[in-house]
């Protein structure tokens, strides 16, 4: 069977051998972050790219860094930085399925991962690394890992990690670096703090830019509700009973989202729930449940909304509005993947009206504004799952007639208690 090239890849400098395998993973037409990145990347210039979730930007970095790496001949090294676990597990699959059959090995660091099986992997001399800050600072420090040879480096979803307070531990990793290295930055929105990095630890880069900043996908049909924070669950009923296909629905806290999933459970649809207080395992096996449609319906905080690459998800919905207005376009951009149409609907309490007006100047058009329809089903009742408020977890003023927690045991003295409480391209090791 002879395999149809992948014609929309020409032109863009990229070797026959990657051509193949593009064909024959289904990759016939680059998407515009890809387009315009590709040739300049392999040229080895550094590179900004800006571009909303789910326009292709593994491959705009991947494609250039695999085939530099190939050109090397062992000389050169990568390495991926991500914000997230997930993220960085679905970027080592995407470069593993395009580098696989060349010889390329890639190595996983990333927290919640027994670390001796990270080690073994760094002994196997991979040519890619992908890590989270934490983990990569963490065998740093223990010389457990050398980036000596790490020439090119991917700095992906930068602003999510800026959100999440990794600057500095970006920082010391990067000086583990060679000073001379192509640096490629890619996120979806851009704001002033990433452009002083990029100033600082880019070489003259080149701007790609295929969407203004905090342009939302234009294929997501976006709805408001102003909605009263009593009346969230049944607005929410009517809409699971409204569309039929596989939901995303973000919560503000994961306190929140164990209680959401309990509900729609109630209300007779499957779901899980993604957030901190699951591990990585919990996490993987309920996006692997959603993807496969064991789960209808799947529940998560901010720590997914750059984790979940699905492909069909019909509705995105705000449960809560995102504590920033740049997290907005990270959750509806779970919707409307790969040239599909989407939803995108959000809730705001009248008292929110501000939070709105913030999301609009951001994607530069105003949300149209529906009227809730409110389930009149029974609502299951649920026992509160929110944490109990400061004057709840207060300590009892100390009673001086009280026995002491503790003693020391062979010992006299009594202590008070607390105050307060298979290729050619790359050589296999």
């Amino acid at each position: 069977m002879q395999i149809k090239p992948a014609l929309g890849f020409t032109n863009l400098g990229i070797a026959p051998k990657l051509m193949d395998i593009l064909a024959r993973n289904k990759f016939e037409v680059p998407t515009p972050i890809q387009k315009q990145s590709i040739p300049p990347a392999i040229e080895g210039k550094d590179l900004m790219g800006i571009a909303q979730t789910g326009t292709g930007k593994t491959l705009a970095f991947g494609i250039p860094m695999i085939q530099r790496l190939a050109q090397s001949g062992g000389k050169s090294k990568g390495l991926v930085i991500l914000p997230t676990r997930e993220l960085a597990l679905q970027v080592n699959e995407t470069l593993k399925k395009i580098g696989g059959s060349l010889g390329l090995k890639t190595a996983i660091l990333i927290g919640g991962e027994s670390v001796g099986r990270q080690i073994k992997m760094l002994q196997t001399n991979p040519h890619i690394i992908i890590g989270t800050p934490g983990r990569l600072n963490d065998l740093l420090e223990t010389r457990r890992l050398d980036l000596s040879k790490a020439d090119i480096l991917v700095l992906d979803e930068a602003d999510r990690m800026l959100d999440m307070g990794f600057i500095p531990q970006i920082k010391k990793v990067l000086s583990h670096l060679p000073k001379k290295r192509q640096t490629m930055l890619f996120s979806a929105t851009m704001p002033e703090a990433i452009v002083n990095i990029a100033n600082s630890y880019m070489m003259l880069p080149l701007r790609v830019e295929v969407a203004p900043a905090g342009t939302s996908v234009q294929a997501i049909t976006q709805e408001l509700f102003f909605v009263e924070k009593q009346d969230k669950l049944r607005l929410l009923a009517s809409i699971l009973n409204q569309y039929k296909g596989s939901i995303l629905v973000f919560s503000r806290t994961k306190h929140g989202a164990k209680k959401i999933t309990k509900i729609i459970r109630d209300l007779g649809h499957t779901s899980t729930e993604i957030h901190s207080n699951r591990s990585l395992s919990q996490r993987l096996a309920a996006l692997d449940g959603f993807k496969i449609g064991r789960f209808r319906v799947l529940v998560a905080t901010d720590i997914a909304a750059r984790g979940i690459d699905v492909t069909g998800i019909e509705v995105v919905i705000n449960f809560d509005l995102p504590d920033n207005a740049e997290d907005y376009v990270h959750r509806i951009g779970r919707t409307g993947r790969a040239g599909l149409s989407g939803r995108a609907i959000s809730f705001a309490t009248p008292d929110q009206r501000g939070d709105v007006r913030s999301i609009e100047r951001l994607i530069r058009k105003a949300l149209p504004i529906s009227k809730p329809v409110l389930s009149q089903a029974p609502m299951p009742k649920h026992e509160e799952s929110e944490p109990r408020s400061f004057q709840q977890r207060r300590p009892k003023p100390f009673d001086r007639n009280r026995k002491p927690r503790f003693e020391h045991r062979g010992s006299h003295r009594r202590v008070a208690a607390p105050k307060d409480q298979k290729g050619t391209f790359f050589k296999r090791a």
